[in-house]
């Protein structure tokens, strides 16, 4: 059986680069979405701390988001915000009843 995965990703820049991650993780959602296995995947920036972002996301399975995970729009994502990332945490869950 396969389990739905679900994804909750909150990013948060270092003081004075949220513009630029904003850049970058806006410059995911084109090529992720277009991925097989992809279901979602929904950026949202905090109100009240613009460097905070949070993705939303949701894959067929597992496997299919270490495929994503190995992508070159990923790979180059991880390179271009080595500088601009203070914290990035993911939680995984999935779906009950």
């Amino acid at each position: 059986m396969t389990i739905e995965l679900v994804l909750v990703a909150n990013i948060r820049a270092h003081s004075g680069k949220s513009a630029a991650l904003k850049a970058a993780l806006e410059a995911l959602l084109v090529p992720t979405r277009a991925e097989v296995g992809c279901l979602q995947y929904d950026l949202h920036q905090n109100n009240k701390t613009p460097g905070a972002f949070v993705y939303f996301e949701r894959w067929t399975d597992y496997d299919v988001w270490q495929d994503h995970m190995k992508t070159d729009h990923i790979k180059t994502f991880l390179e271009v915000t080595k500088d601009v990332i203070a914290e990035f945490d993911v939680t995984e869950l999935h779906k009950i009843g």
